[in-house]
């Protein structure tokens, strides 16, 4: 029996490897697609007619070195090797690739790995990759763009309250929906409250979403540590960067990457190592 588990997992963290190489299309794509949706719907409010590009989506164009152009070959994109191989370099103008590339695959291998080793080749444990995957993908689109997308913390909110109304996961249908209910509503109160004593907005409409999405997942008993794990892991980053002088432009950094995080660390250890992790 340990043997399969293991089988197992090793197959979900080779699995992971390669949708790890397409969640950084996703990271970089999506943001795009979204730029190029709003600037078309503008155009038609206009009622002028739309900049005509070539298809741009996940699939459409092939993968190319931004700085050369060069198209990426089949075996250039073999998630980690490729990187290793080409010694983190383009084959075609020897420009550096970034190495997020390679880790992002990794870190996708070891979220999968870790869900299929808990929960093994059963609904609950695919249902825990697609979480994870959900949430490291939000957390670099938010943390390059401010962005975090309805086309992924919507779907991931439904399917939190559908997992918790078939029990994929332990958590009670009610305990999930109050969560969904709690996670946004807290935000959404914190958020008009800042405004209203600053003028300035503290965060984005994406963050009620993904809280809500991550009560859907543990239920509102988690909200708590999740919210505390955020805020302290994030208030302690910020200042890192304001003494390093690397926040960007308006001296802020988006919240969406900690609750991604704090979502992670509650699913690999429990809500409650949360509140252990930080002394209370």
């Amino acid at each position: 029996m340990p043997e399969l588990q293991w089988m197992v997992a090793l197959l979900g963290g080779l699995f992971g490897l390669m949708l790890g190489s397409f969640l950084n299309v996703v990271v970089h794509r999506l943001p795009k697609m979204m730029e190029r949706q709003w600037a078309a719907e503008y155009a038609e409010m206009q009622g002028t007619e739309p900049v005509t590009a070539e298809p741009f989506n996940l699939l459409l164009p092939r993968s190319r070195c931004p700085h050369c152009g060069h198209q990426i070959r089949w075996f250039e994109n073999i998630p980690v090797l490729s990187y290793l191989f080409l010694r983190g370099k383009c084959s075609a103008c020897s420009a550096k690739i970034s190495p997020r590339y390679p880790a992002v695959e990794l870190a996708t291998g070891a979220l999968f790995f870790l869900c299929l080793w808990q929960w093994g080749p059963t609904i609950t444990g695919l249902a825990w990759c697609g979480f994870a995957a959900a949430l490291l993908t939000l957390a670099l689109i938010d943390w390059d763009t401010t962005l975090l997308p309805d086309d992924i913390t919507l779907p991931l909110l439904w399917v939190g309250l559908i997992g918790s109304a078939l029990q994929w996961t332990a958590v009670p249908l009610f305990a999930a929906l109050w969560g969904c209910v709690a996670g946004y509503m807290s935000l959404w109160i914190i958020y008009w409250a800042f405004k209203l004593l600053t003028g300035k907005e503290g965060m984005g409409y994406g963050d009620f979403k993904l809280f809500a999405a991550l009560g859907a997942w543990f239920g509102w008993e988690a909200l708590v540590p999740m919210i505390l794990m955020a805020s302290v892991i994030g208030a302690v980053v910020g200042i890192a960067m304001k003494f390093s002088s690397g926040l960007r432009e308006g001296g802020y950094i988006p919240f969406g990457p900690f609750l991604a995080g704090a979502g992670l660390t509650a699913m690999v250890f429990g809500p409650n190592a949360i509140l252990h992790a930080i002394g209370l």
